[in-house]
């Protein structure tokens, strides 16, 4: 069988790592391209590849291509010319709707990381993927695209785990609660661990499925410690997040929730930004005139996410906790991933926060590359067999703890 071609939109920190890991298995692909809006970005993840000697089959090297992901026309083109099979969108989250119509009108299969944003529109009401991606549903049948959504790790990795847990350890879910600790440092002032204007944009409204209905609360309002494994006792906060969205659709389960940890530090600089205005999409004037958006200054001001690996030491910890009954006795599952930054950087030249976002992107690939996730179909992660998966991305770098 003729092996895929894979083209790779966005030259970010986890675009990085996707490229990485791409290399690493290129003899089960066909061509590879890389493309961003910046040749130079793209350029030096190709030379991180060749330090890193990560080519397993050094006969084939990645391509890259300078493309503007939100123009159709030229994605369509750049997809006809490459022949390409299978896109991996890396890029903004404001790309997801030009680059997911091109893959429908070509024909490539469609894989991306996280749910379509409109940059005038923060936190809409719920369930987000009902608001664009999966009003495509029916075009993705009916021209046969597979289209796998969120498929990094959390959205991704986190909605496979509830779908393993509820296959093999539950008759009956209560909650899904998905923790996401980061406990290393990066030796910076304060920083985001991807892009700042995305990250920022989540901290708007607190969405969570909850007694099965949609609950709204302030942000940061909700705190507990929860003691983690490796990574030991750890303050998380409620946060509204993508993988609630379709869990609550796809799993059934009474509550779903996500909690990620904050540092007292990173709390307090947040609080000050977003008190003054500076965390606004709205677009503001100076006193010269110019017309600004604050958030996208804070984003300029900030440290480049991809910066930050070098120096990062510390690990990350990220996983379900699902509560629920098994033949009439209830159950407690903690079902996760310890990824150490210092490791990565060692691999990859990327910390544990993009390593663990985009080796899932690449097992994904494969499985479609393979025919085992080839749907025909667009889902959500936790609609596939999540068995191979997480076997897949054992074998590649991300290994699955239950406890």
């Amino acid at each position: 069988m003729e092996k895929r071609n894979i083209l790779l939109l966005g030259a970010g920190g986890v675009g990085h790592v996707v490229a990485h890991k791409l290399a690493q298995n290129n003899d089960l692909f066909g061509d590879i391209c890389l493309a961003s809006r910046s040749l130079e970005n793209c350029e030096q993840i190709l030379e991180s590849i060749e330090r890193k000697k990560s080519y397993k089959d050094t006969s084939k090297k990645i391509q890259i291509k300078q493309i503007n992901a939100l123009d159709i026309r030229e994605m369509i083109k750049l997809i006809k010319d490459l022949k390409i099979s299978i896109t991996l969108n890396l890029a903004s989250a404001f790309c997801n709707m030009s680059i997911l119509e091109a893959c429908i009108e070509t024909g490539s299969a469609y894989i991306d990381t996280a749910i379509h944003e409109e940059p005038d529109r923060v936190c809409e009401d719920p369930p987000w993927y009902a608001n664009y991606e999966w009003k495509r549903r029916e075009r993705c049948r009916d021209k046969c695209v597979t289209a796998i959504l969120g498929a990094g790790f959390d959205p991704g990795v986190v909605n496979a785990y509830a779908a393993y847990v509820k296959k093999h350890f539950f008759d009956v879910i209560d909650t899904i609660d998905i923790m996401d600790v980061n406990a290393g440092t990066h030796n910076k002032y304060f920083s985001t661990n991807f892009d700042p204007e995305i990250n920022f944009r989540e901290f708007v409204k607190v969405w969570s499925w909850i007694d099965r209905q949609w609950v709204c609360k302030p942000v940061h309002s909700e705190k507990k410690v929860y003691n983690f494994p490796v990574v030991g006792k750890q303050t998380i906060y409620l946060n509204g997040h993508d993988e609630i969205h379709s869990l609550s659709k796809n799993i059934d389960a009474n509550s779903v929730r996500f909690w990620m940890g904050f540092s007292d530090h990173y709390i307090n600089c947040f609080n000050v930004l977003r008190n003054i205005g500076l965390l606004s999409e709205k677009p503001v004037k100076t006193v010269e005139g110019l017309e600004v958006v604050p958030l996208k200054v804070v984003k300029a001001c900030l440290p480049d996410p991809k910066t930050l690996a070098p120096d990062y030491t510390g690990k990350t910890c990220i996983g379900d906790l699902v509560v629920g009954v098994k033949n009439g006795h209830k159950k407690e599952i903690f079902i996760y991933n310890v990824c150490d930054h210092k490791a990565c950087y060692e691999e990859v030249e990327s910390q544990a926060i993009s390593y663990t976002a985009g080796v899932p992107v690449v097992a994904a690939a494969i499985l479609i590359a393979n025919g085992n996730w080839d749907v025909k179909k667009m889902v959500n992660v936790e609609e596939l067999d999540p068995d191979t998966y997480l076997d897949l991305l054992g074998n590649i770098g991300i290994s699955t703890e239950i406890k």
